[in-house]
Order: C-alpha cells, then sequence, then structure tokens
C-alpha cells in the first residue's frame, strides 16, 4: 500500500472514529429538546416558554409566577411523570435488547426471548381476573416474570452445564406455555369488564403513570442498565464466541447469567408498571449500531438514548394522534415490523451476524 493510500485510510478511520464519538453527545441533546417537545404539547397546549419557567420555579422560585395553577399541574403531575417513564422504559429495553444481541451472537434476539414478558404478561392478567389492582397487579407480574427466568434455568441446565440454545428453546417454550395461559384468563375473564382491562393492559401504556410509578421502574431497569453497561468489554469477548472468551480468560457461564438476570430485572419492572411493549429491545439496538458500530462500550449508551428518544415520540403519538389513547404496544409494532423487515433483509443479504 502507497503512502499517500495508508494517509487516506487513515483519514478516513479518524473520522469515522470521530463520527462514532460525536453521536452520543448529540443524541443527548436531542433527547433534552424532544423533552421539553413532549411537556409543550397535548390537549392542553402550553409554549416552550411556560414549560421552562414551571420547570425552573422549582429550583430557583419566580418572584410573581405568570402561569396559572393548572398549567402547573399539566406540566408537573400529568405529564413530566409520564414522559420520565418513557425515558426509562425506552432506555432500558434497548439496552437489554442490545447486550442480547451480542450475548447471544444474533441479531433476532430481544428482552422477550428468555420468557419474561409473557410471564409477566399473566402475572398482570392473573391479578386483573382476580380482581387485584394497584401494587398487587404490579408485584403479581414482577414476581410472574422473574419466575418465567427460573424456569428457563431450570429447564435449560444439565448436570451444572447451561447451553445458549437451549436456553433459546427453554424461552420459547416458557413464553408459549404463558401466552397460552393469558388466552386462557381472557377466555374466564368479564366480558365487559376485567377482559377489556386486560386487553388494554397487554397493549402496553404509561397514560396513568405517577411519580410512584416512576420510582418502581426506575429501581428494576436503572441498577440492572448499570451492570449491563459495567460488563461492556466482556460482552464485547463474548460476541466473539464461548471459546474465544474463555480462551481470553473471560468467565463466560458468570457473565451470560449476570446479563440474562439483569436483562430479566428490566423486562419484568417494565412489564409490570406499563404492560407489554414489544419492538423496542429488538430494533433499537440494530440502529444504533448503523450509527456507532459493535463495540458495546459506545453502543450500550448509545441504545440507551435511542431508545429513550425513540419511546417519547411513540408516546406523544400515542396521546396526540386521536381523542382516545392508543396503546404503546400497537405502535411499536406498527413501527417496528417493517424497519426489522429492512432489518432482516439487509442481514441475509450481506450474510448474517457477521457481516452486520
Amino acid at each position: 500500500m502507497s503512502s499517500s493510500s495508508a494517509k487516506a485510510a487513515a483519514t478516513s478511520w479518524a473520522g469515522r472514529k470521530l463520527a462514532a464519538v460525536s453521536v452520543f453527545p448529540a443524541l443527548t441533546g436531542l433527547l433534552i429538546l424532544a423533552i421539553f417537545y413532549s411537556i409543550s404539547i397535548g390537549r392542553y397546549d402550553l409554549s416552550l416558554r411556560d414549560v421552562a419557567y414551571i420547570l425552573i420555579d422549582n429550583v430557583h422560585p419566580v418572584t410573581v409566577p405568570y402561569w396559572e395553577p393548572v398549567q402547573e399541574v399539566v406540566v408537573e403531575q400529568v405529564r413530566l411523570p409520564r414522559i420520565m417513564a418513557a425515558i426509562i422504559i425506552g432506555s432500558g429495553l434497548s439496552v437489554s435488547g442490545a447486550a442480547l444481541q451480542g450475548l447471544f451472537r444474533n441479531p433476532l434476539v430481544d428482552p422477550g426471548i428468555i420468557g419474561v414478558t409473557s410471564g409477566a404478561g399473566f402475572g398482570g392478567t392473573l391479578a386483573i381476573l382476580l380482581g387485584l389492582h394497584g401494587y398487587l397487579l404490579l408485584s403479581m407480574a414482577f414476581v410472574f416474570g422473574i419466575g418465567s427466568v427460573l424456569l428457563v434455568k431450570l429447564l435449560s441446565t444439565v448436570r451444572g452445564r447451561t447451553s445458549m440454545l437451549t436456553l433459546v428453546l427453554a424461552g420459547v417454550v416458557i413464553s408459549a406455555f404463558f401466552s397460552a395461559a393469558i388466552s386462557i384468563a381472557k377466555l374466564l375473564a368479564d366480558p365487559f369488564q376485567k377482559l377489556p382491562a386486560i386487553t388494554y393492559w397487554l397493549m402496553g401504556s404509561i397514560a396513568s403513570s405517577n411519580y410512584l410509578d416512576v420510582l418502581l421502574v426506575s429501581v428494576a431497569v436503572l441498577p440492572s442498565t448499570i451492570v449491563i453497561y459495567l460488563l461492556r468489554f466482556q460482552i464485547n469477548i463474548l460476541s466473539l464466541g464461548e471459546e474465544r472468551a474463555k480462551a481470553l480468560g473471560t468467565k463466560v457461564v458468570l457473565v451470560q447469567w449476570i446479563v440474562l438476570v439483569a436483562s430479566a430485572l428490566i423486562s419484568a419492572g417494565v412489564v409490570a408498571t406499563s404492560g407489554i411493549i414489544g419492538w423496542v429491545g429488538l430494533v433499537i439496538p440494530h440502529v444504533a449500531r448503523a450509527l456507532v458500530g459493535a463495540d458495546h462500550q459506545r453502543l450500550l449508551p448509545v441504545s440507551g438514548v435511542l431508545g429513550a428518544i425513540y419511546l417519547l415520540m411513540v408516546d406523544n403519538l400515542a396521546r396526540t394522534m386521536t381523542t382516545a389513547e392508543i396503546p404503546l404496544g400497537i405502535i411499536t409494532a406498527l413501527i417496528g415490523v417493517p424497519v426489522f423487515a429492512v432489518i432482516l433483509r439487509r442481514i441475509h443479504v450481506k450474510g448474517g451476524w457477521s457481516s452486520d
């Protein structure tokens, strides 16, 4: 290679690295703008100036507030907790999806692959069927979600060893079982009251989110997300294959189960507080990977911010498109299916995961 070609290649590589590094700050700025925009829109319109002053008043009180009390209630009690929930849920699902795709070396994996989504969905469905509401419903959904992961582990572990392929198959089996159980519960439910409540809850919504809901989902999502990020280098190594990871001294089984349990906690917390919101953890990591590459040191933070922006915008559509609010799960599926079809086609054309 000539010196001019080498310089050109070095310049091109430096340019790509600089672009990848600048993606996260740019997305963070976009997220801040999206938050202010989301607070300002809705059936009760507010200007960005009003939103800014109302929020600033909590830190540095304005001498003479010029806004109506109802405007402050709309911003602080109605929209802000909902926006915080969307950010946390979108970020958590995207990070867990990115981590699981690297762990399994499979671009078709999402947090639901380990059975936790269906398990938590059945727990919430059973609670509604039994007439339980509020935090009893949240508790049952969370317990069944974690219980489904334990069942998957029990099925996939033979003589103390767990195969990732067997774990995926066990996840499919447990998901199918709980999906059938949900169908039975819907069949037994009162068609005038409980069945509509079950159906709406399963489709996913953060319409009734309050600060306590935000706290609960934060407790499940944020520590798990931090744990996954701390294992970013090990996930990079595992994405090369188990044999190489073992040769490099990685504790493969320990890292695998820490990531799986963290992803299960995220999914269970999300389903318990907002129902089933699909396709976020499957699609967003692919978009993030296209922006910054497959290095999880950059991929995980970018996936988190991108997922937060995405779910925030989806929630804006859900509450402004029609007079009756659309469940989040419907919109994420309508957007996610065609996007995923394009991604799947691209992976097939390029020859699979190694070329992605």
